[in-house]
């Protein structure tokens, strides 16, 4: 009599994630605060520096690049960075406050349900910002597309595991929305910086440029860079992200609490 009971509660899984999923789609697009962060304020962003003509000129940037040309890879990391930073962290962390998840843990639907939805929207939406950010640096201001794409694809892709997971770890470590949002924006600055926000990496001194790309979106940056010029992407920035990604994951694994 046990057995078909809990085989039942498990057949009704599937569709409980499915309807989570879906529910976490509708709550995070009436969020326009995040949609603009995400997906919004990248490509903008690109399109106000592409306007100034001194961001154009040819030589202008790194290696004989435009300054365009340098910045496009920094667009693509910004909305990584919100998404995981800004927007995840603090929603997984209000969810925890209200008792959300200690009330899920009563139902079919288990709490890592949750958490795999809001990774899969916040990392959808900044792979979208992403793309965006490369269209329009083609067709706006004729950057080349990445010549070594599956190499930047990597790269993209460990990018977004390291974003996402230093948002739950965040998250993990946040008791409230509060505290999620502010540590999330102590750590937000620094990273757009380590991204090359306000200085693109290949500017910076060397000595300043080889601390920077041992950390996650320092390694991005160049990672992203090198593969835009048609090379594959040094192993030592791989290994960097994935490193990060690994310790990050790990990290948020071991200390994530659902109560």
């Amino acid at each position: 009599m046990t057995t078909p009971t809990l085989t039942a509660a498990h057949a009704r899984v599937p569709g409980a994630n499915s309807a989570v999923l879906r529910s976490e789609i509708r709550l995070f697009l009436r969020e326009p605060g995040a949609l603009f962060g995400i997906a919004v304020f990248p490509p903008v962003l690109l399109v106000i520096l592409g306007c100034v003509p001194a961001f154009r000129e040819s030589g202008s940037g790194p290696g004989g690049l435009r300054l365009i040309d340098a910045y496009v890879p920094v667009t693509v990391l910004l909305p990584l960075i919100v998404a995981g930073l800004q927007a995840m962290a603090p929603v997984i962390a209000g969810y925890r406050e209200r008792g959300i998840l200690r009330r899920m843990s009563a139902t079919p639907v288990r709490p890592p349900a949750l958490l795999g939805a809001q990774m899969a929207i916040h990392g959808a939406a900044a792979l979208v910002s992403s793309l965006l950010s490369l269209a329009i640096g083609r067709l706006a201001f004729d950057v080349r597309l990445p010549q070594q794409v599956p190499g930047y694809a990597l790269a993209l892709v460990l990018s977004v595991v390291v974003a996402l997971s230093l948002g739950a770890l965040v998250a993990a470590r946040a008791r409230t929305q509060k505290i999620a949002g502010a540590i999330g924006s102590a750590v937000f600055f620094p990273s757009m910086f380590c991204a090359g926000v306000w200085l693109p990496v290949q500017s910076m001194p060397d000595a300043l440029a080889r601390v920077v790309e041992c950390t996650p979106f320092g390694a991005a940056s160049q990672a992203l860079s090198e593969a835009a010029a048609g090379d594959w992407p040094h192993w030592v920035h791989l290994g960097v992200l994935a490193l990060w990604a690994v310790a990050l994951s790990g990290a948020a694994a071991r200390w994530f609490r659902w109560e």
